[in-house]
């Protein structure tokens, strides 16, 4: 697929769409998002390496990183597109983004969890929201009531009230 690298068009997004869905197909698997091979997990110390790198911070309100603790932020087991999407997302953005959430115990399972590395917390800025809300498609409301947006490249954002929950199903078009 690196001939769809760099600019992303909305004809270039649809192609990656397809190429993902197919690369799923081939392997049995369904749903929209389904990609082929597992997740590549990283470590805290890569991740929090990238994210320095990236200028993107984050915070514990436990003040540590242990993913058994639900007081910490983990990021033991993220997927290497996740912290992409992060970093797409800041770049393309412009805003400055504080981690709040990522991989500890606490939050809701399922295949696209936290927990399986698919989805950060990002706290609540005007700067973000206004990107979110003003860029990305509103797709309705989650069962808890949060509203969500779906951005070009199938990356789902709600609106927690406090902070974004964004589950990151590919790097967002890096």
């Amino acid at each position: 697929m690196s001939t769809l690298s760099g600019t992303t068009t909305p004809a270039r997004r649809s192609l990656r769409r397809a190429a993902a869905v197919g690369a799923g197909t081939l392997l049995g698997l369904t749903g929209a998002f389904a990609t082929a091979g597992p997740a590549s997990a990283v470590t805290q110390a890569s991740a929090e390496s990238q994210f320095s790198a990236a200028g993107i911070s984050w915070t514990s309100s436990g003040g540590c990183t242990t993913r058994s603790n639900s007081t910490c932020t983990s990021f033991d087991g993220i997927r290497q597109a996740t912290i992409d999407g992060a970093k797409t997302l800041k770049s393309a953005s412009g805003c400055g983004l504080t981690i709040t959430g990522g991989t500890e115990v606490g939050h809701a399972g399922g295949t696209y969890s936290h927990y399986n590395g698919y989805k950060l917390d990002f706290s609540r800025t005007s700067c973000l929201t206004s990107w979110v809300t003003g860029t990305y498609t509103y797709i309705g409301t989650r069962s808890d009531g949060a509203a969500q947006y779906q951005s070009g490249a199938g990356n789902v954002y709600a609106d927690e009230g406090n902070h974004w929950d964004v589950t990151f199903y590919n790097c967002g078009g890096c």
